[in-house]
């Protein structure tokens, strides 16, 4: 067995956090199932190379089976991702109840008829609401298959996740739809109001389905093939015996023809039928009794509670505390020790790793090896981009070459150019430049505020690079090294102080990589005291 939806292999992304490097959305399909009660994961592996066809980004459902049948236990799934997903999945069936929401709904007799026979059609016409467009609102002036005139007040069951989507659009009705709401002060106004939105999530799905014909409906009716399967249905006592031409017979005979137009006379079409036709159908076959409807309107179960649509911020941490398996912290949080030293470090380890067009891989624990750097490489590279007389070119230089328009006629120069660029500048030259060019850099900052902002390695003593007056020459400046981890542990600090508790990018990157910051004390006790 396998199961996937709009984003590819479902079971995938419950264990996403222990994947195997090589698995990826493109090449995924066909190569997780449940086999004899296990997860498996076909892997790409050159001892598969005649069974299944490595030119293809995945195997065929066939080709997947045979390897399954064959050489299961080398596709065993490891230890943390099968304990992922059945953690993920434990519970269920039994679990499903707890995801249902109950609700009084205002509701066309239809639409209840319908429900009756295919409660799980509430979803195709909640998404229908949802993802309503200008296009599908012009069917909902008129309701020609849902009007407004015979409504009841019924139960409907839906998904938390679809109840949720119904109830927290704000929508007005069309007034030529007849679909008018009370005061929001009524009892039973926000039964009406869901019973609105859901009719025109059904009705926007009877707009959108394929118009057939009666007389092509009669035509498939009425040859050789129908009638023999018409007699088979007969003789395995189908209508159980009803007379020919009576309420339940009629309505037996209307979902035989149905049958038999969706799976027998056009088998393409019977592997998907779009929830609107659907519904017309069974409109056809189901007998609407209004008055019985009502009867059962005046003594309805109590609908469900909804309170939990509303939760406060300390529920929110909790879930997601608890989804991505971590325990929640004791009382004595506020005595916890928190390493300094180890937010400098993660930080660090992040901005050394390399990303690519995927993102950034986030180190999840600062005891990594030291970053390495190559002078060499770096210089070749700076060697490369910049060329061999880069100490000479300055912004005045840059100035002046946009002024004029190159063209074909240049390329000597060009070739000129990159045989200066093919002498290499040997790299102590390189860095002694550098270095020269960081020193006047410093000079020149020295006369500014600049040097205000940044913490310095005296301990306690904050002070600024301008340590000479203005008047001063640049060689009479004393400049005093900056203490980088104090001034990157001192930001981070004030940004996630800023945050006040909602989230941030200090938050998100720090928690990332496993590091958890207290909250600001200070500033919430000062916060109180100027209140009092």
């Amino acid at each position: 067995a396998r199961i996937d939806d709009n984003d590819g292999e479902f079971l995938l992304i419950e264990a996403a956090d222990f994947l195997p490097k090589w698995l990826n959305p493109e090449n995924s399909d066909n190569r997780v199932f449940f086999y004899k009660g296990e997860l498996h994961i076909i892997p790409l592996s050159e001892t598969h190379e005649q069974e299944c066809d490595l030119s293809a980004a995945s195997p065929t459902i066939s080709q997947a089976l045979t390897l399954l049948s064959t050489r299961s236990e080398e596709f065993l799934a490891a230890e943390p991702i099968r304990t992922a997903v059945y953690k993920r999945i434990s519970g269920y069936p039994e679990k499903i109840q707890a995801s249902f929401h109950r609700a009084h709904c205002y509701l066309p007799a239809g639409i209840v008829a319908v429900l009756r026979q295919r409660p799980s059609l509430v979803a195709a016409a909640v998404q229908a609401f949802y993802l309503r467009d200008p296009v599908d609102l012009r069917a909902c002036r008129s309701f020609q298959t849902f009007p407004p005139e015979e409504r009841v007040m019924t139960v409907v069951t839906f998904t938390k996740c679809l109840y949720a989507q119904l109830v927290q659009q704000k929508f007005v009705p069309d007034r030529r739809s007849g679909y008018m709401l009370p005061l929001p002060s009524h009892p039973q106004y926000k039964s009406y109001e869901l019973g609105m939105k859901l009719a025109h999530g059904f009705e926007i799905l009877c707009s959108k389905c394929s118009k057939v014909s009666p007389d092509s409906k009669r035509n498939m009716l009425s040859g050789p093939l129908w009638e023999r399967f018409l007699s088979s249905l007969k003789e395995k006592s189908y209508f159980k015996g009803e007379l020919e031409g009576s309420a339940k017979y009629l309505e037996l005979l209307h979902m035989a023809e149905d049958y038999f137009q969706q799976s027998v006379t056009q088998p393409e079409s019977s592997v998907e039928v779009s929830p609107g036709d659907e519904i017309l159908t069974l409109l056809q076959t189901t007998t609407i009794d209004l008055k019985e409807f009502e009867r059962e309107a005046a003594c309805l179960p109590p609908e469900d509670d909804d309170s939990w649509l509303e939760i406060t911020p300390d529920d929110l941490d909790q879930m997601l505390k608890e989804a991505r398996n971590e325990s929640l912290s004791s009382s004595n949080e506020e005595e916890q020790k928190y390493d300094l030293e180890a937010v400098a470090e993660s930080m660090k380890a992040f901005v050394s790793k390399v990303s690519t067009h995927e993102g950034a891989e986030m180190p999840w624990s600062s005891v990594e090896s030291s970053v390495t750097f190559d002078v060499d490489s770096f210089t070749e590279a700076l060697d490369r981009i910049l060329g061999a007389d880069s100490e000479e070119l300055d912004s005045d230089d840059l100035d002046e070459e946009e002024e004029f328009d190159f063209s074909d006629e240049d390329d000597e120069d060009l070739d000129a150019e990159n045989e200066r660029q093919d002498q290499k500048v040997p790299p102590n030259e390189l860095i002694s430049s550098l270095k020269s060019y960081m020193n006047e850099m410093d000079r020149e900052l020295a006369h500014t505020s600049v040097g205000k902002s940044f913490t310095t390695q005296k301990k306690g003593v904050t002070t600024t690079a301008q340590s000479a007056g203005p008047d001063c020459g640049a060689e009479g400046t004393e400049l005093t090294p900056v203490d980088v981890d104090m001034n990157l542990v001192a930001n981070l600090l004030e940004s996630y102080s800023a945050q006040s508790g909602r989230a941030g990018p200090t938050s998100n990157i720090l928690q990332s990589m496993g590091v958890y910051l207290p909250e600001n004390v200070d500033h919430i006790c000062s916060n109180k005291g100027a209140t009092e």
